[in-house]
């Protein structure tokens, strides 16, 4: 069968097209986020765990959301109306921010299971984000065909940045 064999080949033309553009600094950018709602979460209310694994989510997809907003409304207006193609294309480019979010929220989710109180939790969620960001920048940059000091390097500076967020909260004390 001769015409399921191209309609094969075209899927996993596109299919390699997609992992090509795949850009993951939205999860980079999404962990940092994360990491930074977690310093912030000081004053949290009756159902703290709740709260932070809510704010977590929710803070995620709102800036996932501004993010589909710029890159629809920014330098693409300019160039093209947007249609559903357009906008579907935005939102799964900026997906890896909400993606990001959810690992540090299952790590707040799981921590009475560990048996951690809240700080523990907020310490096992920061620590989930900082991994996470480190990570996505090592995907992003052997993706990108990086050599492996490049992706050391890439790693190194995010891993400083997410130590730098933790400083934040040790001077902040929540």
């Amino acid at each position: 069968m001769p015409g399921t064999r191209n309609a094969a080949a075209d899927r996993a033309a596109r299919t390699a097209g997609r992992r090509a553009r795949a850009d993951y600094t939205g999860g980079v950018y999404g962990s940092m986020l994360a990491a930074s709602v977690i310093v912030g979460a000081g004053a949290l209310g009756s159902f703290p765990r709740l709260e932070l694994v809510l704010l977590l989510l929710l803070t995620g997809g709102v800036f996932w959301v501004a993010h589909v907003h710029a890159q629809l409304f920014g330098a693409r207006l300019a160039q093209q109306s947007p249609d559903r193609r357009v906008v579907l294309r935005a939102c799964r480019e900026e997906w890896p921010i909400v993606k990001a979010a959810v690992p540090p929220a299952v790590a707040v989710a799981v921590s009475p299971l560990l048996g951690l109180g809240l700080q523990g939790a907020l310490w096992l969620a920061l620590s989930v984000a900082v991994a996470g960001q480190v990570g996505w920048s090592m995907a992003a940059a052997r993706r990108a065909g990086a050599s492996w000091r490049l992706m050391a390097v890439s790693a190194s500076v995010n891993l400083l940045l997410g130590l730098l967020i933790i400083a934040f909260k040790i001077w902040l004390k929540h």
